[in-house]
């Protein structure tokens, strides 16, 4: 918004004529009149003033806004939204231009517009869709300035799926570098560059690398989830969540000891004696087995530490321990396979 505009703008927020503007101001009614059409600008010496008798910046005098607030940039969308359908591309492109330059420091207006705009593009029939290339790159490339951490990630997100549509894979990774680690999606992005640019390993283990450290969330979420459900006294959901997290072992190759590794808890929390001894004489089979998914196809890119016989054998012998605990599994006092389970050496 030029100058002029924005001058009107706000002297009608203000409720006051022309001449009442240029009286308090010191100028003429015409002077006020060129400023709003354009014909001529304010002097610099009239800037703080005017923007003192509006109670703005000279900033937003000079149309740098504020930021807005996310009510506001929600309606601006809304109101895209409605663009789209009624009036053509080129035009709705126009009008976000427009409103782009009434607010040149909403770095998350910028993503919004430019991701909307992007995205609608995708779904239609467009001969010159290309044209807008350069225009919505440079509006998530303004967004990625951004001090705000998950506006940077959001324009880094689109500025790689841009890229990675044009099949400029290498241009697409180097966005990679505005994701923290922490990000959930930045390793299978990058898995998805490596087997588009032929490093076929460094694809298979990132891949492998996601699908074990997955595992690992999903199965502490379950017991979680679980924790709750047995604290509540729900056991037939106890029950199925402890089943699933047999499930999930099996799905990922991870081993019979981590198939029933939580089945024990329960068993032993419902006193149930028979399914109680049944999965430890399961564990203590299964120690020696305890790392076989590092032999396993869906992880064989990825490197894994050698247990020692030595550390297996402390395992089981940690497990024994545990078994003989009293406070926890005296209800099976005077079972003979108890007995004998934990006598053995």
């Amino acid at each position: 918004m030029q100058i002029g505009q924005v001058i009107r703008k706000y002297r009608k927020d203000k409720n006051l004529t022309q001449e009442e503007m240029a009286n308090r101001l010191g100028v003429t009614a015409p002077a006020v009149n060129k400023w709003e059409n354009e014909v001529s600008f304010p002097d610099i010496t009239l800037l703080a003033p005017i923007a003192r008798l509006f109670g703005i910046t000279v900033d937003e005098l000079l149309s740098f806004h504020k930021e807005l607030t996310n009510e506001e940039i929600g309606n601006i969308i809304k109101e895209l939204d409605v663009i789209l359908k009624e009036r053509t591309y080129e035009e709705t492109f126009q009008w976000a231009k427009e409103k782009l330059e009434l607010y040149p420091n909403s770095e998350q207006l910028f993503w919004q517009l430019a991701l909307v705009l992007d995205v609608n593009r995708l779904g239609r029939e467009m001969e010159d869709s290309g044209k807008y290339d350069e225009m919505i790159n440079q509006w998530y490339c303004r967004a990625l300035e951004s001090k705000d951490e998950e506006i940077r990630t959001r324009a880094a997100d689109s500025l790689f799926g841009f890229y990675e549509r044009k099949e400029q894979y290498e241009k697409a990774e180097e966005y990679l570098a505005y994701f923290s680690d922490q990000y959930p999606e930045k390793k299978r992005k990058q898995a998805l560059i490596y087997s588009k640019t032929g490093r076929r390993n460094e694809a298979y283990r990132a891949y492998e690398e996601l699908l074990f450290s997955n595992y690992q969330m999903a199965s502490l979420v379950f017991y979680n989830i679980y924790a709750l459900t047995a604290e509540d006294g729900n056991m037939d959901k106890a029950h199925m969540l402890v089943e699933k997290q047999g499930e999930l072992a099996r799905v990922f190759d991870m081993g019979e000891y981590r198939e029933n590794i939580y089945r024990l808890e329960l068993a032993s929390m419902e006193k149930n004696v028979d399914a109680t001894i049944e999965t430890m004489e399961k564990l203590l089979a299964s120690v020696d087995g305890l790392c076989d998914y590092s032999r396993s196809p869906l992880y064989e890119h990825m490197e894994f530490k050698e247990v020692s016989r030595e550390s297996l054998k402390q395992i089981k012998q940690t497990l024994m321990e545990c078994f003989r605990d009293e406070e926890t599994y005296g209800f099976m006092r005077g079972d003979r396979r108890w007995q004998e389970l934990i006598r053995e050496d």
